[in-house]
């Protein structure tokens, strides 16, 4: 195959596109796609200071490459969520990594510890709140998305982006529509928008596949963790990647129309009732001060003071 903009040898397939493009032109579509997304969704403007919430994996330091590259103030957060032990020292290894990345561009890394803020790791405070019964994931999210609020509303950004890709909201996506969750629908889209101490939430990689950002990160020399988190194995979320990428290997652009054309049904009020619904104002936990859907302290406070 052929570079369909210079005619050289093709380095990337993107069958969904039925596009072929050597190594400069790729990453050169990268980053014009992605600023076509940042623009066409209205993520944020080139004077915003951006958050880039960062894991050490190949996601979140591609769009954090890839923001530097379109002259974005765009500095990082890495979570240390003390997961894993000497034989797999996953959040050690994914913060080393996160850290080598901006220190090489000369990039700030803003990072918190939640062991050192909070007293307990994610596994430790899951041992507590599930008595040892399955997976910290619920935990760990609940966890991510206050500190991530936090820092960004403590430190003044008027961001937060994450590295979300297809696959992720495409699965996530399916999920709830086999379940049809009608208040987890409206709330996914590319932009959340901030309000009532709520930061404006943004994913710029929406539109990219999974293997385009792998592609991505090689292609531009970014060492990244390759191991999944640990609790990931055997996940729901990791079985509706696979169903999905079966059905993309026969359908390719089957995963970017199911996901596009909900963006489209979304747009044109598909959800509007439960849309009206999310924006309702929200309360303030008294312990942190952060918003809450529900009077008295937040789930986070609750589940650390638990």
């Amino acid at each position: 195959m052929k570079c369909k903009t210079c005619g050289q040898k093709a380095t990337v397939n993107l069958r969904q596109h039925r596009l072929g493009l050597c190594t400069d032109h790729f990453l050169e579509w990268m980053l014009t796609q992605t600023a076509r997304f940042i623009k066409k969704y209205r993520m944020f403007g080139p004077d915003e200071k951006v958050l880039v919430a960062v894991s050490g994996g190949k996601d979140s330091l591609s769009l954090w490459d890839i923001l530097t590259r379109l002259g974005y103030q765009a500095d990082g957060l890495y979570l240390g969520l003390g997961i894993g032990d000497e034989q797999n020292p996953y959040s050690a290894e994914s913060h080393r990594l996160a850290q080598q990345f901006a220190d090489q561009r000369g990039l700030k890394l803003q990072v918190v510890d939640i062991r050192e803020t909070h007293g307990q790791t994610i596994p430790q405070l899951a041992e507590s709140v599930h008595r040892g019964q399955g997976r910290p994931c619920s935990v760990c999210g609940v966890a991510k998305r206050h500190e991530m609020n936090r820092i960004a509303r403590d430190l003044g950004y008027d961001v937060l982006a994450t590295g979300h890709n297809l696959d992720d909201e495409a699965a996530v996506l399916f999920g709830n529509t086999l379940g049809w969750q009608a208040d987890l629908l409206p709330r996914q889209a590319p932009v959340l928008a901030g309000h009532d101490g709520l930061a404006r939430k943004v994913k710029p990689l929406c539109r990219f596949y999974e293997k385009d950002m792998a592609a991505y990160a090689i292609l531009r020399g970014i060492e990244y963790i390759y191991e999944e988190c640990p609790f990931s194995v055997g996940s729901t979320s990791i079985y509706y990647k696979e169903l999905l990428n079966r059905l993309e290997s026969d359908r390719p652009g089957a995963k970017l129309a199911f996901y596009v054309k909900f963006l489209e049904a979304r747009s044109v009020g598909l959800f509007a009732a439960q849309q009206a619904e999310v924006s309702q104002p929200l309360f303030t936990c008294p312990t942190c001060g952060q918003p809450t859907a529900h009077e008295g302290q937040c789930s986070f406070c609750r589940m650390v003071l638990r």
